[in-house]
This record gives C-alpha cells, sequence and structure tokens, in this order.
C-alpha cells in the first residue's frame, strides 16, 4: 500500500523503468519483467490514476475463467480490494496492475461495483488503454508482440464475442498462420491478408482444424493454393467460436472453405461444374445409397486436384471443430450430417466408378468416406471395421 501511495505522488517522468518493474513484481507476483505498462492520471468528471501491465509470461490458471483475477483497487488512495474484477473484461483478465479512484465510497463492495455507473466509464477507459497498448506494442515493437501473442493470444481471441464495442480493434490485434508462409507461427495480421488479396477478391478465407498440420494439409485448400488465393489456418480451439462471432472485418466477409459449395468460381467454372456434375450423376447415386444416413448429400466439385472426396458442413451448421469439443464436453449439438463432395477426375474415383461388384463397391465407397473423415480431423466411429475394409480391399487388388 505504502508503495502505491508513493507512486501515484510522483509524476511518469520522475519514475524509472526499475521502479515501474519492481513495483510490477510486487503487485503481480511475477518474477519476470512486464512487456509494456501505463500510467495514467484521469481528471475532470472521473478522476482517478491507474498503472495497467501486460505480463511476459501466462499464469498457470489462465484458463480458469472462474478463477480470481483483476485489478487492485484503492480509494483515495486507501488500499480496499484486491481482484477487482469489475474494472476489465474476462478476455483481459492477463492485464494486471492497480486502480486508484476518488469518486468510489471507501465503504465500497463488489456488490455496489457491479451497480455503479462511475465504474462502467472506468472500464470503457481502461479496456481502450489496454488496447492501445497493444496496438502500440504491435506497431514498434513486433518482436515483443510475439511473445505477447505466443502467450495470451487464444485469450485475446475471445474479445469479439464479449466486446462487440472494440471488436475492430481486437480484430487488428489478432495474428494467424496462413498458406502464405505455411508456418505454425501465428505472426501474419487481418492487414497483412488484405494487403496480399488478389484483385476482386471480396472475402476473408480460412480453415479450421484440430491442429495446425491438419488444418495446413486440408483437401479444402487445394483449389485455393492452386489459384494463390491466401487463407488463414485455424487451429486454437476457440478460432471456430471467434469466427462465428467476427464475421467481418473492414467490409470484407469471412468464409470458411469448408462449409457450404465453393463460391470463387468464374462463369467459365461454373458451367464447368454443371457439366461435371452431370457427368458424375449415375456414381453420386450409387455412392448416395451407400452412404444413406452417414451424409446429407453427395455431390461433385471442382475445389479438389489432388484428394478424391472431402466433407463439408451446411451454410448454417455448426463447423465440425466446434461440434467435437461441445461433444467432448457432454454437450447436446444439433443433429446434422456433412456433404461428401468427390473428384470425379481422381483415379480413386474412377475406379470406384468402374466397380461392378456392389459389395466391394459399398467398400470401397465406405473407406473414401473414411479417408474423408480423418483429413479433416474427425473419428472413426469403426476404426477397425475401417482397416479390415482397406486389408480387404488391398488384398483383392494385389491378387488381382
Amino acid at each position: 500500500v505504502n508503495e502505491a501511495t508513493a507512486l501515484w505522488t510522483r509524476s511518469r517522468s520522475e519514475i524509472s523503468d526499475d521502479e515501474y518493474q519492481e513495483f510490477y513484481k510486487h503487485v503481480s507476483h511475477d518474477f519476470e519483467d512486464a512487456l509494456k505498462w501505463s500510467h495514467n492520471k484521469v481528471e475532470g468528471k472521473l478522476e482517478y490514476t491507474s498503472l495497467l501491465y501486460i505480463p511476459a509470461k501466462a499464469p498457470f490458471d489462465l484458463w480458469n475463467r472462474d478463477a480470481s483475477r483483476g485489478l487492485k483497487l484503492y480509494v483515495q488512495r486507501t488500499f480496499i480490494m484486491d481482484d477487482a474484477e469489475q474494472f476489465l473484461p474476462l478476455y483481459l483478465r492477463f492485464v494486471k496492475g492497480v486502480v486508484d479512484s476518488n469518486d468510489l465510497s471507501l465503504n465500497v463492495s463488489r456488490e455496489i461495483l457491479q451497480q455503479d455507473p462511475a465504474v462502467d466509464s472506468m472500464r470503457s477507459a481502461l479496456v481502450k488503454r489496454v488496447l492501445d497498448m497493444l496496438t502500440k506494442l504491435a506497431s514498434q515493437d513486433t518482436e515483443n508482440y510475439a511473445t505477447f501473442w505466443s502467450e495470451f493470444g487464444p485469450v485475446l481471441k475471445e474479445g469479439p464475442a464479449e466486446d462487440f464495442a472494440n471488436k475492430e480493434k481486437i480484430a487488428k490485434l489478432l495474428r494467424f498462420s496462413t498458406t502464405h508462409t505455411d508456418d505454425a507461427a501465428q505472426d501474419q495480421s487481418l492487414d497483412d491478408y488484405i494487403a496480399r488479396m488478389q484483385d476482386g477478391q471480396e472475402k476473408i478465407f480460412y480453415v479450421v482444424a484440430d491442429n495446425f498440420n491438419t488444418a495446413r494439409r486440408s483437401p479444402h485448400l487445394e483449389v485455393f493454393r492452386k489459384k494463390g488465393i491466401e487463407v488463414l489456418l485455424l487451429s486454437d480451439r476457440v478460432d471456430d467460436w471467434l469466427m462465428n462471432h467476427l464475421q467481418d472485418y473492414e467490409g470484407k466477409q469471412f468464409s470458411d472453405v469448408a462449409r457450404g459449395e465453393l463460391d470463387i468460381s468464374g462463369e467459365q467454372e461454373k458451367a464447368e461444374q454443371e457439366k461435371l456434375a452431370e457427368k458424375a450423376e449415375p456414381l453420386i447415386e450409387r455412392i448416395s445409397g451407400v452412404l444413406e444416413g452417414k451424409v446429407s448429400e453427395v455431390r461433385a466439385t471442382m475445389r479438389l486436384t489432388d484428394s478424391a472426396a472431402c466433407l463439408v458442413v451446411g451454410e448454417h451448421d455448426m463447423g465440425a471443430q466446434m461440434r467435437r469439443i461441445l461433444e467432448s464436453a457432454g454437450q447436446e449439438v444439433p443433429e446434422s450430417l456433412p456433404i461428401l463432395e468427390i473428384n470425379p477426375e481422381h483415379p480413386l474415383t474412377q475406379l470406384l466408378d468402374q466397380e461392378s461388384d456392389e459389395d466391394r463397391f459399398a467398400d470401397f465407397a465406405q473407406v473414401v468416406f473414411d479417408q474423408a473423415l480423418l483429413a479433416e480431423g474427425g473419428q472413426l466411429e469403426d476404426p477397425a471395421g475401417y482397416v479390415s475394409r482397406m486389408n480387404s480391399l488391398l488384398l483383392q487388388i494385389h491378387s488381382g
């Protein structure tokens, strides 16, 4: 308390960096120096002083949203409470520091803080100050911002859903892996992506998977790589949820490449797509009969260049990653079946089309479906059945 009071009585120019770091360790119980801090005194309608810190390392309980968090609260330089969570939203729970108000009552309680309009005003200003700190860090010290992002990036991704008023500011701070670098490091901003967009491109494309390698090798990327269109590679558990709330940035809509029908084709390609679908109609009917109850639809696609098939979710259905997360948490999820898209030009699909033995055709079709499910990170309902069918087909091909 004495250290805080002594700090408030001095101007920022009188306080050395070492003193700021020592005070940070005092309030945060952290052994490492903070990445950045902001010391601010507000006068006018509200009067308060704040000292906010961005840590260099994440605490062990960062992902426990119910853990104690918040700023240390002083009123008229008198210590009131630790962990006053009313001054910052959950997505900024990593911020450490103190706030000293001249407007609050000395006998203030957590219940009173929740109802005080002065606290709402202070909260709005403190959130803006934290986001400004991060914006300055991102633009002026990319190395330290990369350190911050590696520790707290997934937490910041909670922001667009929790803080609609600051959605654009938060979006500018987000960093992603993309097909531009094909590297697991999340170091590309949305502004970087837009600067590289092709002429006439109106959407920001992304793919969501359970890990980076699954995202990078997703069959949904094949046509985008062929056309040289960059795609965000999303693999954090929060990413599907993030994109459901982010929706657009700088007037550009986000588009999940594994959702709905492919929408980057020109008029000529649309005509080719219709011709391809018509040619593959007999094969599609046969596969649909085998996979009835497992897929909502089978259709031909031009989005694949190297793969035989892929699974696509409906335009308004829940994403595969979000579905798996909710199911693993024991949550009920709405019933929906994926769409199987096939590449009629692929040798495996052509081999399937030529198969006259209906039993072997059924095994082939089931294997194609299972492989598409594995490629998008899903789990097989019957792994032993998949192995048995594969072994049987391999032996028949070898003996034939």
